[in-house]
């Protein structure tokens, strides 16, 4: 039997968890549709209230368009409230809550990368990056039966009995479940960016997963810093802020980041700079959120990213660096978790932007900050880190998130080359005549 000790990287704002559970699922289920996780008809979500009735998702009502009003309340004895029938697959929403009373939510959907690999058959990895594997812990596998049928409803309910706080249903999709909504769903856009990474990965080469050992660094890594009491903020740093945020929601938006993962930093002055806090879910984050570190201290009531030690190395070591953005989007970290060679000599704005990208192994960003400091500059503004991320840093907060962009469509095309014809990059004349006129030399 298989017990997860793991629990979910989220954010616990009170605002969300304050909402009705009718406002909640309508808000999640905004973010499944506009994420491409679901289809009009596809996918379910429910909330356990307190007195045990379920409040659930509407079978036959268009998902992208779902109002507080659509949601139904089913009552213990099986009976429900509201306007439409609720959603056919309530048998295993409410088998599932029979066999793990811990769970207080459960979000179901069908995305494609998902799909393919439930058609397939196989399981994806989450030890691709620490986040994921921290998020998800180990996934489960459901037997195949009937939508809507008690017979599915039974073989779900007895792979989360086993421990499994995610789980991939053969030839249908997954089912993620937590203590609340934001959990479940956070767990659910976690595996889905697990499988469209890997899919990416295995276009290049054979991905590598990390050991426990590994993994258990991201835990070591938990930031604890001297605390200083905040202060009134002057309008720099107030622009700072609110900057940041608009940035990382920006990237969530644009499927650079997901609601765990990505972090962003602004250089305030020599002595500090404002960077994106820990346990904050990215498509909700504030201005108020974000973190002032000043001479390696952090402003007391909040926790800066497990990245703060690496932000300021390179700040550091790099004055003319103004901003860093560290991310897992897909395409990129399909590179990451291969070390398969990322060539950006394919269009003009790729390798102006982006130059060569080298490659720094896992384990640095934790132990050896200094090491990644070394490997980037504003002549090599971009690296990844292995089996973590991808690094990028500008003078300028648009300049550094420009570069995070241009990476991963740059990856994302060249992934793609592979189903047309071989890479012919722009020739070496062409490169040194770009280095010329765009001075990047």
């Amino acid at each position: 039997m298989i017990k997860l000790t793991t629990t979910a990287f989220v954010s616990k704002t009170m605002s969300f968890s304050l909402l009705h559970p009718r406002d909640q699922l309508v808000r999640i289920m905004q973010r499944i549709y506009n994420g491409g996780m679901t289809t009009l008809s596809g996918g379910n979500l429910s909330i356990k209230d307190d007195d045990g009735s379920i409040w659930i998702t509407p079978a036959g009502v268009d998902k992208g368009k779902l109002t507080p009003k659509d949601i139904i309340r089913i009552s213990s004895d099986g009976t429900f409230e509201g306007v439409h029938r609720p959603s056919s697959e309530h048998p295993f929403h409410r088998a599932i809550y029979a066999a793990r009373p811990d769970m207080g939510a459960i979000v179901h959907a069908h995305p494609p990368a998902l799909v393919s690999f439930s058609i397939a058959r196989q399981v994806p990895a989450t030890s691709i990056i620490p986040q994921a594997r921290h998020v998800c812990g180990e996934v489960g596998y459901a037997p195949y039966a009937l939508p809507g049928s008690e017979a599915l409803g039974a073989n779900i309910a007895a792979t989360f009995a086993q421990g499994y706080h995610v789980v991939l249903l053969e030839n249908h999709g997954a089912v993620a479940g937590g203590d609340d909504l934001l959990t479940a769903f956070q767990r659910l856009e976690t595996l889905d960016f697990c499988a469209r990474t890997l899919i990416r990965a295995r276009q290049l080469g054979e991905p590598t997963l990390l050991t426990p050992e590994q993994i258990a660094l991201f835990h070591e890594a938990r930031v604890s810093l001297p605390t200083f009491a905040p202060r009134v903020p002057g309008s720099r740093e107030r622009e700072l802020r609110q900057l940041l945020a608009d940035i990382v929601q920006r990237a969530y938006q644009r499927q650079l980041m997901i609601g765990t993962q990505g972090v962003v930093s602004a250089r305030l002055n020599d002595n500090s700079f404002v960077i994106s806090p820990t346990n904050i879910d990215r498509a909700e984050i504030a201005a108020q959120d974000m973190v002032l570190i000043e001479r390696s201290a952090s402003e007391a009531g909040k926790q800066p990213s497990r990245s703060a030690r690496m932000h300021e190395a390179i700040y550091r070591q790099h004055p003319d660096i103004g901003c860093i953005i560290t991310a897992q989007s897909p395409a990129a970290s399909a590179y990451a978790i291969t070390a398969a060679h990322f060539d950006t000599r394919t269009i003009p704005e790729s390798y102006i932007l982006l130059r060569d990208i080298p490659l720094v192994p896992f384990g640095a960003q934790y132990r050896a900050p200094e090491q990644v400091a070394a490997a980037v500059s504003l002549r090599r503004p971009v690296v990844l880190i292995q089996n973590d991320c991808v690094l990028t840093v500008g003078k300028t907060i648009l300049e550094t998130f420009d570069r995070l962009e241009v990476a991963e469509y740059s990856a994302r095309a060249l992934i793609d080359t592979a189903a047309i014809g071989a890479l012919v990059p722009i020739g070496q004349d062409d490169i040194r005549a770009l280095e010329s006129a765009f001075a990047l030399v």
